[in-house]
């Protein structure tokens, strides 16, 4: 064995103990936060039911959807209702406008989406919605730091940042949401979120991860989250 090929084995052993070191620790640190996160989520669910029921509306507060894991495989994503029961159907409506079928190609959302509760504004404006995504955590599904876990029928927009985004499991928090959340289009946020999955690191999980608080509290970018 020559010195050169010698050199690349050890670099590539070298990467990969510390990958599994990365993971081990991610986890954990997943583990924790989770457990932590559904404690006081309990409380939350209460409230978010009152809210709901003094507003009129009596259906389920949680909404459930598949989603794009790792690896491509897909999971069942827990989250507050933010909308109408029957949101679904009525995006098909919307979307027959040609302005808001454009806008939706492009963003994957819509600007002061009609199917919108005022609960749910509210629950969108400050992240807590997402509350329930921490037992997609404790199960492993997610991540608390990672990439946006995209839709099914979002994979063939995706493109060739499709392969690149589901090497890490999918996160609570990530690059995108840190770093202009709806104020970017679909495609720059895939650009983004393909970058976190080659750069990852435990420093820049726990930037991520505190850089969010600050998100959360100024709102910034939650106007079409």
């Amino acid at each position: 064995m020559n010195a050169e090929l010698a050199v690349d084995l050890l670099s590539i052993k070298s990467k990969t103990t510390s990958y599994y070191i990365f993971i081990f620790f991610k986890r954990v640190f997943d583990i924790i936060v989770s457990v932590i996160g559904l404690m006081i989520l309990l409380p939350i669910i209460l409230i978010v039911k009152i809210a709901y029921l003094i507003s009129g509306d009596k259906d389920s507060i949680f909404y459930t959807q598949n989603r794009i894991g790792l690896n491509g495989k897909e999971f069942k994503i827990y989250k507050f209702r933010t909308m109408v029961p029957n949101a679904d159907e009525l995006l098909e409506e919307i979307l027959k406008n040609p302005l808001r079928r454009r806008e939706y190609q492009i963003n994957k959302k819509l600007h002061k989406d009609p199917r919108m509760t005022k609960v749910g504004k509210f629950l969108r404006e400050t992240s807590i919605d997402e509350l329930p995504q921490m037992l997609n955590v404790f199960k492993g599904d997610m991540a608390i730091v990672g990439n946006r876990p995209y839709l099914p029928k979002e994979k063939r927009d995706m493109g060739y940042y499709f392969d690149k985004i589901v090497e890490t499991k999918p996160g609570i928090t990530g690059m995108w949401q840190t770093h202009g959340r709806s104020n970017t289009t679909f495609q720059r946020r895939l650009e983004i979120e393909s970058r976190y999955s080659d750069d990852f690191s435990i420093a820049d999980d726990l930037t991520i991860f505190l850089r969010t608080f600050k998100v959360v509290i100024t709102r910034d970018g939650s106007k079409n989250k």
